[in-house]
């Protein structure tokens, strides 16, 4: 046997020690690695495949108006989840589901007998408060509730086009909703519990939550006390002429703010599904596209006056009814003509051979110049989907026909936003805004702004002199002219209407019109502009200024008088018809005795209450105008 020396064994037992210490100061360093730097990732890894996630949606950002009145919320919908296995009776899990929620027996079993981890109960989305009570109550193993909601528009069909809708998923389809997704809609967050590879709740860990991040709520332009004048006066105008349909929008002037725009037919936005597309697809005041008529007539105007082409108080213009231009004869509205007129009273009457007059002194390219500076031919840029750009004749298209049609509204295609810019600009000193309906993106916990819109200018289109020259012409247009239906005692209304022919198959129809009216108050210092247009009004005279005028006229000044905007004096007087109730000032009745009240002779109706001896108080107020034979109610005391 052979020997082997101590020295040779004290370096095997050497190099063993160093080994080991070694291949444990690398097991260490391992496990303190992993313990250190990986145990966290690793834990995460473990525990997420032990964890079901039950979600809980955010609550979509709410939508509105410019003072914070809610147009668009959200009600608390849950949503049923199950999870298979965790349910130790299949069978009665599935009758009692069935019972609740209305499904059959044979759907509930299939959803509480699938080979998965977690099943979303289709027929089980967004439940009223009450249904999934009722599934709470009933206390299943395995039945779990998803904090969820749904969109909730408070007042049904209102500013419907405008907001649009969101789907079962809370995704924006439509209108804002669509346009502001990304931003409404927030971030998931979850309830994450833990099983077992049976999937059997692990007792000793704790649930996870994590909070939903709800979206920013959308502030709007949009001011509901306008607002809901306009549907009112457009539910009244549906119900009075059964049109085809029927389109308003209302801005302010000095800076594109959109106050109010609304459509007929019209759909509630809870329930689009019951609708055709084509109603809730279609924005009208910013999407369709027709002649305008005379209230075009007011760029001709701008345009002519601007250019020094006319002096609306010293140039006259001869209409017999008509005017030849290259071979053809173009019509005024008034068979046999106005005669001789100045050129305000060719506005006053929406004489269209007088603005033919005004197209030709300015000449095709001066004129559409204009045409293009106000914005026709090109989409505002409002920030809504779906608008369109109109259409306008090439410049070497453009006879002396077309340039005469043209000066008058007819040949051209404008949408009502166009329009509504475009007068704009006429009446506020000379500058085109771009419209705009969304105005800031708030944080709801912080209430932190955002996003902020402001006014953005596109261009001065005309002089301040020029734009005080055509609001004067509009305000006698209201007092004197066709607009007359539209004035308002107090608050100067200027305006002008229009009628245009509809084309079908390069043919226009026969008493078929589009009739409007472009409203603009108070006339000295605009605050609202305000454009109606009714398509085919049935059991009347389609003019603009019988049927759109008063609807403009009423919204103008229920308006105004909401937004408490003061009266004006120095309105010019209406001109009188013998269809017109002639207007009184109300008398000053405080303070007159019983008797004295008996003694006055005015031309009203007194409405008398209380018991004294002595008028203590009256309305209307003294000084304001009123039809003869209106009410005043006075209250009497001691």
């Amino acid at each position: 046997m052979k020997r082997v020396s101590n020295v040779t064994v004290r370096k095997r037992l050497a190099i063993a020690l160093v080994a080991g210490v070694l291949i444990f100061s690398i097991i260490d360093i391992r496990l303190g690695y992993v313990q250190f730097f990986k145990g966290d990732w690793l834990t995460g890894l473990a525990k997420d495949s032990w964890s079901r996630n039950i979600p809980f949606q955010p609550e979509r950002g709410k939508i509105v108006d410019r003072n914070g009145v809610e147009l668009a919320g959200n009600q608390s919908a849950p949503t049923i989840f199950v999870v298979p296995r965790q349910i130790t009776d299949p069978q009665g899990t599935a009758d009692k589901l069935a019972a609740v929620l209305n499904i059959s027996v044979e759907s509930a079993y299939k959803y509480v007998t699938q080979k998965a981890n977690m099943v979303l109960i289709k027929e089980a989305r967004k439940l009223s408060y009450e249904k999934a009570k009722e599934v709470r109550d009933l206390n299943l193993k395995g039945v779990y509730l998803g904090e969820d909601s749904k969109r909730y528009y408070p007042y049904g069909s209102y500013l419907s086009h405008v907001l649009g809708f969101a789907g079962i998923d809370n995704q924006g389809l439509m209108g804002l909703e669509l346009s502001y997704d990304e931003e409404l809609s927030g971030d998931k967050g979850y309830v994450k519990f833990f099983s077992d590879a049976k999937g059997k709740r692990m007792p000793d860990m704790a649930d996870d939550f994590e909070k939903p991040e709800n979206g920013l709520d959308l502030k709007l332009t949009i001011d509901t006390k306008v607002q809901t004048i306009v549907e009112r006066e457009l539910d009244i105008a549906e119900a009075t002429y059964n049109p085809d349909g029927i389109i308003a929008i209302a801005m302010n002037p000095n800076n594109g703010e959109i106050l109010a725009m609304s459509s007929r037919p019209t759909f509630d936005p809870a329930n689009f599904r019951n609708v055709p597309q084509e109603i809730y697809n279609r924005n009208l005041p910013i999407w369709s596209t027709y002649e305008p008529g005379s209230t075009f007539k007011i760029i001709t105007l701008a345009a002519a006056l601007e250019e020094k082409k006319v002096d609306l108080y010293k140039d006259t213009f001869h209409d017999p009814g008509h005017i030849e231009v290259a071979g053809s004869t173009l019509h005024c509205w008034k068979r046999g003509g106005h005669g001789t007129q100045t050129f305000l009273e060719v506005v006053q009457n929406s004489c269209n051979p007088g603005f033919v007059e005004l197209g030709q002194r300015l000449g095709k390219e001066t004129l559409f110049s204009y045409i293009h500076d106000f914005g026709f031919g090109e989409k505002t840029g409002v920030d809504l989907q779906g608008e369109g750009k109109g259409i306008l004749f090439n410049l070497d298209r453009v006879g002396p026909v077309e340039q005469a049609t043209t000066a008058f509204g007819q040949g051209v295609a404008v949408t009502p936003i166009q329009q509504v810019a475009a007068v704009s600009a006429a009446v506020n000193g000379g500058v085109l805004y771009q419209p705009y309906i969304a105005k800031e993106l708030i944080d709801p916990t912080t209430g932190e702004v955002v996003m902020r819109k402001t006014s953005q200018v596109k261009k001065r289109v005309i002089s301040e002199e020029t734009s005080k020259q055509i609001r004067v012409a509009l305000e006698s247009v209201v007092a004197k002219g066709s607009g007359k239906k539209a004035f308002v005692d107090g608050y100067r209304v200027g305006g002008k209407t229009g009628t245009a022919q509809k084309a079908k198959d390069g043919k226009y129809l026969e008493n078929n019109h589009i009739v409007s009216f472009m409203g603009v108050a108070p006339a000295d210092d605009p605050e609202i502009v305000v454009y109606v247009a009714v398509d085919n009004p049935k059991g009347t005279i389609q003019f603009g200024g019988v049927v759109a005028a008063p609807i403009g006229g009423s919204i103008i000044g229920d308006s105004l008088e909401a937004m408490g905007v003061p009266k004006r004096k120095g309105q010019i007087e209406k001109e009188l018809t013998w269809t017109d109730t002639p207007l009184i000032e109300t008398p000053d009745l405080v303070g007159l005795t019983k008797n004295e009240l008996q003694e006055q002779l005015v031309n009203l109706d007194l409405d008398v209450s209380g018991s004294g001896k002595k008028v203590v108080s009256q309305s209307p107020d003294p000084g304001v105008k009123i039809k003869q034979g209106s009410k005043v109610r006075v209250y009497l005391s001691e």
